[in-house]
Formats: structure tokens, sequence, C-alpha cells
């Protein structure tokens, strides 16, 4: 929940006990009586600073039909059903209550009916999150779960657990957006939903817009948030069917709307909301740009130049957004077309074939930026000296050279005369470190997935990108404030606004230095990890490594020499270590080849021979307690018959995936 919430701004009154608004009822929903009498109301706490408000001086005249049209509208786009289960992330604030007056009628109308049994709408669950960061805070989540539920909607309240202890003043922001969607996925993940809605709306937006402005972000960052995107589980929730990471489809379906907006539309549904004194705490980088807006648009005719500025804003973001749009598609193909990911955890470009010399410099950008995310398992934007280095890496044909970049190491593939380029894990960076073991239950492979229409969904929604016009294509992130008044989608009072907005929150940011990338050719020997590091693995466990392999080991019947005197190393393992390939495996390999009989060494070094020595170092092994190579699974490796290792790559986010937006 948000740090504690009191008395509305603006004029409007909040009601001093939360008995003063209870007892109003919506005709418009076909529900349970809203906020009945018989509620209980519970004593208010010596420092509660969280109250609801009510509409005192918002115009009663609302237009709903407009209201209902476009989010119809916009469900439509994001390829969604009123029978699709989807869940509502709710603060209590008038952002998240607009959200829950229109999915619910939007539900409750496309089912024309309601669960008899106990009066909620079927397949819709609101999930509050309980950040634990206040003393008042359980208490806080609880008074809106109740509010919500006498909407007709199911309410389910998560509680972090900080197992770290709690986030700094500085990254508190930062940290608790991280943990309020994983803990939302837990929840949608448990309950089999497939679709989260989000209550972002336009002012986010270009809040945003002038955010990123202020810190040099290019035409892709100032798209701002996007319509629709898939996110996946920070830990492996394995879909057994398809043998991929399960994703959840996120949506934003109010962008289109103003923070008036939803005030009006809490107006509409009858619903009360909370206000978080926080917001105008200028600590916090946003605020400070909402406070700068608003002084700079007080000073002129407010409501002209305030719709004028915003809609004009407005266009510009959507500019931009068609720009990612464009560049998104161009991206998408052509990692279809020259990217191959192979099964040992590697991908090979064919720049032949991708021609990154009559690419333009923003998609070939974001098309490098998608592989080192896929192979690095990082999100972490690419930017500067770095994006410019791996475009000039690129498009040096024939390729000659290797280079290690944002936790990945590109060097020429083996044979191809520079013609093709081996991407893999960089291991001396600081990579995904969580492993996790599980167990899983193979024999529910023929379960239905928790949402088995995602991909057509996904698919409808990508339908209504049209063809259109790319105006910013070729505009530096320095000069699109100026495109856009060359392209009279801003007057120049409005040009003027956002430069001001942009050189003031410029000056109170403090810039860090960049982090310059590694461009080795030669690399010295790996070495393994400390004794700290280790990860042990049982017969019949499931450890998903790094956020790339799945890895098991069991024994089988198979009797070896060694055995029948008690001095095979595999059957004296109770668990064996799991960690990364070092050099000193493969030398180990060719000595063993040498003294032993056996055809499993001699086909993992054939196997090695023809795999780059960059791409090996990547490769998961399993050790015993003396640190005896036991098993290299990824080349079918195992010291003795009777060990049976299987891997599989199962990256966390696929190729392309994650956050990245289609809308």
């Amino acid at each position: 929940m948000a740090r504690g919430l009191s008395i509305c701004s603006n004029g409007r009154k909040s009601s001093t006990l939360l008995s003063s608004s209870i007892a109003r009822v919506s005709p418009s929903f076909p529900l349970k009586t809203l906020f009945a009498s018989s509620y209980p109301i519970q004593p208010r706490r010596p420092n509660f600073s969280r109250l609801f408000c009510n509409l005192a001086s918002v115009p009663e005249t609302v237009d709903e039909t407009k209201y209902k049209e476009l989010f119809n509208r916009r469900m439509a786009m994001a390829g969604l059903k009123p029978h699709h289960r989807i869940a509502l992330g709710v603060s209590g604030g008038p952002d998240s209550m607009a959200l829950c007056v229109l999915t619910a009628k939007w539900k409750a109308e496309g089912l024309s009916s309601v669960n008899k049994t106990d009066g909620f709408i079927d397949g819709l669950v609101a999930v509050i999150v309980d950040h634990g960061l206040r003393q008042e805070s359980k208490y806080e989540a609880e008074l809106v779960c109740s509010r919500v539920s006498e909407m007709g909607i199911r309410c389910e309240i998560a509680r972090c657990d900080w197992v770290n202890g709690k986030p700094k003043q500085g990254h508190l922001q930062e940290a608790a957006r991280e943990m309020r969607y994983q803990m939302i996925s837990n929840v949608c993940f448990r309950q089999q939903i497939g679709v989260l809605l989000i209550a972002h709306h336009a002012d986010d937006q270009a809040e945003l817009f002038i955010l990123r402005l202020s810190r040099g972000s290019g035409v892709l960052g100032l798209a701002g948030t996007s319509f629709a995107s898939e996110i996946f589980s920070r830990d492996l929730e394995l879909d057994t069917k398809h043998m991929k990471n399960k994703s959840i489809l996120l949506v934003r379906p109010l962008l289109d709307l103003w923070k008036e907006d939803m005030y009006k539309i809490c107006q509409w549904g009858r619903q009360d909301w909370v206000e978080d004194p926080t917001n105008l705490s200028q600590l916090f980088v946003r605020n400070r740009i909402r406070t700068s807006i608003g002084n700079l648009q007080s000073g002129k005719s407010y409501q002209t130049s305030n719709c004028t500025f915003k809609s004009e804003l407005q266009e510009v973001i959507s500019e931009c957004r068609r720009t990612r749009s464009f560049v998104d598609k161009v991206c998408t193909d052509l990692l279809k077309q020259t990217v191959t990911v192979t099964d040992k955890g590697y991908a090979v470009l064919d720049l032949e074939r991708l021609n990154p010399t009559e690419v333009k410099d923003i998609c070939l950008s974001k098309y490098i930026t998608a592989i080192l995310q896929f192979i690095s398992q990082r999100q972490r934007p690419i930017r500067g000296n770095t994006s410019k280095l791996l475009l000039n890496y690129l498009r040096a044909i024939p390729c000659r050279t290797s280079l290690t970049a944002a936790g990945c190491y590109l060097s020429p593939a083996p044979g191809s005369k520079g013609t093709k380029v081996i991407v893999s894990c960089f291991l001396d960076t600081c990579l995904p470190s969580k492993s996790e073991i599980f167990n899983i239950c193979f024999n529910e492979a023929q379960k239905k997935p928790p949402f088995d229409d995602l991909h057509r969904i996904t698919s409808d929604a990508k339908s209504f990108t049209d063809r259109f016009e790319v105006r910013f294509l070729d505009t530096a992130s320095e000069s699109v404030l100026s495109k856009a008044k060359e392209l009279n989608l801003v007057s120049e009072s409005t040009y003027e606004t956002i430069t001001l907005l942009k050189r003031d929150e410029t000056n109170r940011f403090i810039t860090k230095p960049e982090d310059k990338p590694v461009d080795e050719t030669n690399h010295g020997p790996n070495t393994a990890p400390s004794s700290s590091d280790k990860v042990h693995l049982g017969p019949g466990q499931d450890l998903y490594f790094m956020n790339r392999f799945l890895i098991r080991w069991n024994l089988s019947n198979h009797h070896c020499a060694d055995s029948s005197c008690g001095n095979c190393p595999v059957r004296k393992a109770t668990s064996m270590e799991v960690r990364h390939m070092v050099e000193s495996d493969w030398l180990y390999l060719a000595e063993l080849s040498k003294c032993s009989n056996t055809s499993s060494s001699h086909k993992a070094l054939r196997s090695l021979k023809s795999i780059p020595a960059s791409a090996r170092r990547s490769f998961p092994v399993l050790v015993n307690h003396c640190g005896l190579l036991l098993s290299v699974p990824a080349i079918g490796f195992s010291y003795c018959p009777c060990l049976k290792a299987s891997t599989l790559f199962l990256p966390r986010v696929p190729l392309g995936g994650g956050f990245s937006s289609f809308l």
C-alpha cells in the first residue's frame, strides 16, 4: 500500500467518519448493494492517516457512455473478452477504484450474470499489496479490500515479506514497485489467472515523458509505458505442456484517460477513494514533475492552456509510440530471420542475412539489445557508448574480433569466415545468480495451462497495429522535441513549457559515470565458484540454474565395474554440486579420454571441439564433494553409465520477451 493516505486535495471534502459515505447505493450495478449499512465500522487507530474521500466538488454530469465505449474498445484491442479470468492491481486510490468500476461493469454486462451463491463477478479478482512498510498498512489493506468487495469483486491481500530487510529511502519506490509486481504475479499464477489490469493513465505518461526527456532518453523511451506487454515470473513457473516459463498479459486500458477522468468515473460508480499525502513530497521525482507541470500552467489561462498542453504532449507521445511499434515489428522479423538459439544456451547471428549496414540504427540497437538481454537474462537497457560499440561491431563485416558487453561475449563463429557471430554468457560479469530447487510433476503435462489462449490474444492484439507513417525514426534523442515542433505537433507555448520542465528536472538530476564495456579478445581461465556460491542437487530433484537451465540427475540400475567394490564415485554421492564449466574440466576430459575405454569422454571431446570456448563456459556441470567432474549433461558426458543426468535450456524470459511492448 502507499505510505499513508489522508484528506483529498483540490477542494474535495474527506469523510471524517467512514460511515458518512457508506449508505449510498449505485443503481448501475446488478451486484451487491454498495457499502451496505451492515458494513462493520472499525475504530480509527491513533496513527491511521488513510481516509476515504468523496466527490463534493466534482461536477454531477458524467458522460458514462464515453467512458464505457473507450474502455470496451481498449479491452478489445488487447484481445480480451468478459469470460476471461482477470486480475486487477488495486491500491484504493482514484485510479485503481476507477479501474474497478469500469472492469466490473464491463464484466457484469458481458457475462449478463453474477454468481448467485456469493454475489461476486465470475473470473475477476482484485489484488491489494500490503507492502508492510508502515504499522497501519495491514488495517488499510483490509479497509480497501472491504470496499472493493462491496462492488462484487473478489479480493486478495498479498503481504510482502522483505527477507533482506526493508528498502532504503532512496530506492523505496523502485523496490516497492518490483515487489508489488512480484506479489501480484504470484497471486495470478496461483489462481490460474492470465491477465492483469493496471490503472496507469495519461498523466502518468506525461510525467514519465518529462522524466525520461530530462535523462536524455531516445524515441523508444519517450514512448512511455506500453499499453500491453508480457511479464514472466521471477521464479520458474513451468508450463509443462509447452516446457516454458508461464507468463501474464499485462494491460493498461486507461492510458487515454486523464486524472480528472478518474474522479468522474468514481463519481459515476458511486465510489470513494483514498489520497496519498506522500504524492506531495518533493523527494520523489514524479511528484516534482507533477508539481512543476501544475505551477507552469497555473500562471496562464488554466483551462485553455492546460487542455492544449495535454493534448499536444499526448500527440508527441503517440508519435513516439508509433515509432516504437514499427521498430518492434522490424526487430521481431529480424530475430526470426537471423538468430539461431541452440539448446546449449548460446545464440548464433547470421550477419549476411541481417545485412546490418542496411538496418537503421534505432532498429539495429533494439535487435542486439533483445539478444543480449535474452542470453544474459538481464533486462537492463543498453545505452550510450555501449550501444554505439555494438552497432559498429555488427557492421564490421567480416567480423574478426571479440567483444564483451552487457553480460555477454560476442565472437566470430568458427568456420564462418566472420559472417556469423556467437553470443554467449560472459561469466566474469554480474549475472542472475538465483538457483531454485523444486520438484516438477511431469504427469501434469496434459493439464490445461492457466491461460491457454494467451498466445491467440496477443496475436489478435498485434493485428490492431495498422501500417502507418513513422516520422521519428531518424530522430536523435536530443532532437525529439525540435522535430515535434517542426512537424507542428506542438505549439510554441507547449514547446517552451516542456523545455522548462526538462531543464528544471535535468538540473536536479546528478548524472553517474556510465560503466565502460570490456573489449577483450583473450580471457584467462575461469575459476570455480567459492564455497558460499555452491549449489547442491540431490537425486530426483530439479534445479533451475542461473535462470537458464533445468537440471536433474538420478542413478540407473546399470552396474559399473567399480560398483561391486564400492569405489564408484557416482554411487557414493548423495548430492552433487552444480557449477559452470571451467577450463580444467575440458582438460580433465582430454586426460580421461587417453586412459579410458569408455566412449562418453571421447564423444564429449568431439562435441566440445565444435563449440566455441566462450560458449562452453556457460555449461552447467555436476561434481562430487571432492570436486571430481561427474557429468556435463549438455554434451552427454557421464563419468559412469549408472549416472543419468539431463539439462534443458529453459530461459526465464524468452527471446524478445519481458516488458517489450507490442502496442
